[in-house]
This record gives C-alpha cells, structure tokens and sequence, in this order.
C-alpha cells in the first residue's frame, strides 16, 4: 500500500505491484526515478535498479517464504532446485551471483534464516526440540543442535534457558 500510494502521488501509473517489484506502464524518466527513489528511502526501502540486485532479492524473498512458512516444499525438493526453478536460472549462476553481491553463500543465509525461525519457536515454547527439528525439516534433533551452536554460540535449550530468566511473571509485576 505504502508503494502504490508513493506512485499515486507521484502519478506514475502502474500496471503492477508486487512484492518487492513494481512494473509501470512506461518507462521512467530520470527525474521519476530520482522522485521514487527519494520516497522510498523516506519509508526505509531503497530502489533496487541493478538487474544483479534484484535477482539476489528475489532469492532472499524465496528464501525467506520457505522458512517463515515451513513449507512443505523442503519435503517435495531441494531448496536450490526451487529457487532455480522458480527464478528461471541456473542454480550455478544464482550462487556465484549471491556470494558476489552479499558475500555470503545461498547455504548459509537459508541457514540463518532457519536458525532465526527456530530461536522463534523456541521463544514461543509452544513446541519440543523434536518437534521443531520436525518442523523445520532437519534430519535429527541432533543436527538442528549442532548447527545452532555453530550459529549462535549456545545450544537450543541454553538458549531457551537465557530467554526464559529475561522474563518476568505476571505475580513478579
């Protein structure tokens, strides 16, 4: 909404928004450009014109979907085979450009990313280790344990211990 506004005002007429693209009807001048641009960093977004940038947002965005979701995509095929997929690119090519653009490998953002789902699970303690590892589609407790360590520095459950003494009980109030 907040996009479709900043085009409305700037009565550049738009064909379609979608997350994180924009297509209009014409192309844009300089100064529209220059226009958009100024109002997206007043919103905290910033115009990604670089083709390369794009792309790497894209995979971000695919990334991002996967985790926050736990879609069951994990259980149907590989991340990298979905991504290519669904970019229309050679995974080779998505993970040399990554690297290059973000100085980090797809693998360890997506990794990240699902180390970052799970601290929030964790925090909710709605569910078991098991039952997270489960969810988050890792082939053992055990592994899920390892590479939050690798990531984090503590494991899950010291983790969940620190999270659990910054909180204060209701009674404690």
């Amino acid at each position: 909404m907040v996009i479709a506004d900043l085009f409305k005002k700037t009565e550049i007429t738009v064909k379609n928004i979608e997350l994180g693209e924009v297509e209009t009807l014409n192309e844009l001048t300089p100064e529209q450009l220059q226009l958009i641009e100024k109002g997206l960093q007043t919103v905290g977004f910033e115009l990604l014109d670089d083709k390369r940038k794009q792309i790497v947002q894209k995979i971000k965005t695919i990334i991002i979907e996967i985790v926050q979701n736990q879609s069951k995509i994990l259980q149907k095929i590989n991340p990298s085979v979905y991504i290519a997929e669904s970019i229309g690119r050679d995974y080779k090519y998505l993970t040399t450009l990554f690297s290059e653009v973000e100085g980090t490998t797809i693998e360890q953002f997506f990794i990240h990313q699902k180390i970052e789902k799970v601290k929030e699970l964790l925090v909710y303690d709605e569910y078991t280790l098991s039952q997270i590892a489960d969810m988050m589609y890792y082939s053992s407790v055990q592994h899920l344990s390892m590479q939050f360590k690798k990531i984090t520095g503590l494991t899950p459950s010291h983790f969940k211990e620190l999270k659990a003494n910054k909180r204060i009980s209701i009674n404690q109030l």
